[in-house]
């Protein structure tokens, strides 16, 4: 298995998305001329609701706009078009992005393990990117073509990691694209500068977030959604698949996928079960896992009812210095690093 290349990516706003755009340039038309969400993303084109989002978005969050912008460039495709694809959870409620994600502690160890479920034609075709922007920590983040970073699995140099998930909400609102406000994350310096941006922000519609530090003995899950934004932190081991499960999320109207549910019941019973300590092998273990029946956690199936395979699978340990992290493709490892932690902060939510 080949191992999977680090592309570095600096510089001011427009720099970084124009890098990003031309890294997915030569495969984006194939890529869009096969993809369903596209066709039915592309209807919104010139719609109000499209209007209001990118509002919001350059209203809180200018530099990320600027970044689609350059993204745009770099593609050689209207502005729009990029904006409409990086609000495709707002715009379609059964938007084709899946994963699991499983958090532990065990000892002094600190694990977030990721599935990053997503569109078959993209295995092979997706990239891991080393942003580093003017002013803020930098991150290492997989990168789906057309997409702001970030709303995948990321670790930062501020020693933040964030896995998404993806939540099928039923009623967006005018407010923040999710993944701007995923990418807005790893903007952050700490833990609780994370939580705050996700609770204070008006949100368009939902992500949930796992989300570790350095430095900081918590491992937190956010279900951050257009009416809550429900925060979860004394668990010492959880596991997230595509919809909310956070008690009093019974009134937010959202799609559950058989996948997603027939995935949160199989971690629910796995993860107990590991004893302990936690180690690596055994988080790998539950994100590989087959189930003797229902549906996977990991999916390969060319006919899978979300039209979702595994396209990476993450481990990340949270140490007292840095983040090691490793991506593992089709069950090799592809990827192994460390990123020390560089940027601090001292705010508290």
């Amino acid at each position: 298995m080949q191992e999977w290349s680090l592309f570095r990516v600096t510089g001011q706003p427009d720099d970084i998305g124009y890098r990003l755009g031309e890294l997915a340039r030569p495969m984006m038309v194939a890529y869009m001329q096969q993809s369903a969400a596209w066709k039915q993303v592309s209807r919104w084109r010139g719609h109000p609701f499209v209007e209001a989002l990118w509002r919001a978005a350059e209203a809180y969050f200018p530099a990320l706009v600027a970044e689609l912008d350059g993204m745009a460039a770099g593609l050689g495709w209207p502005v729009e078009d990029v904006f409409l694809w990086n609000c495709r959870g707002e715009l379609i409620h059964n938007a084709p992005d899946g994963c699991t994600t499983l958090a532990a502690v065990s000892g002094n160890a600190r694990f977030i393990a990721h599935n990053e479920d997503g569109d078959p034609y993209l295995r092979e075709r997706c990239f891991l990117v080393d942003v580093q922007p003017a002013g803020k920590p930098g991150f290492v983040s997989f990168y789906y073509p057309g997409s702001l970073p970030g709303h995948t699995f990321a670790a930062s140099r501020a020693g933040l990691v964030q896995a998404i998930n993806n939540l099928r909400i039923r009623v967006p609102a005018v407010g923040v694209p999710r993944m701007i406000l995923a990418r807005a994350v790893l903007d952050t310096n700490s833990l609780d500068e994370a939580v705050a941006l996700l609770r204070d922000m008006p949100r368009a519609s939902g992500f949930h977030h796992t989300l570790g530090c350095v430095g900081d003995s918590r491992l937190v899950s956010v279900e951050a959604t257009v009416q809550r934004c429900s925060v979860v932190a004394d668990t010492l081991r959880f596991g997230h698949a595509n919809h909310l499960v956070h008690d009093g999320c019974d009134s937010e109207g959202q799609i559950i996928t058989d996948s997603s549910r027939d995935r949160q019941v199989r971690v629910n019973a796995l993860l107990p079960a590991l004893g302990a300590p936690v180690t690596d092998d055994a988080l790998l273990r539950v994100l590989s896992d087959q189930a003797p029946s229902g549906l996977p956690i990991y999916r390969d199936d060319p006919h899978d009812p979300d039209d979702e395979n595994t396209l990476a699978t993450a481990l990340f340990r949270i140490e007292s210095d840095g983040v090691a992290m490793q991506v593992y493709r089709q069950g090799h490892r592809a990827f192994d690093t460390f990123i020390p932690r560089t940027a601090h902060s001292n705010t508290v939510f």
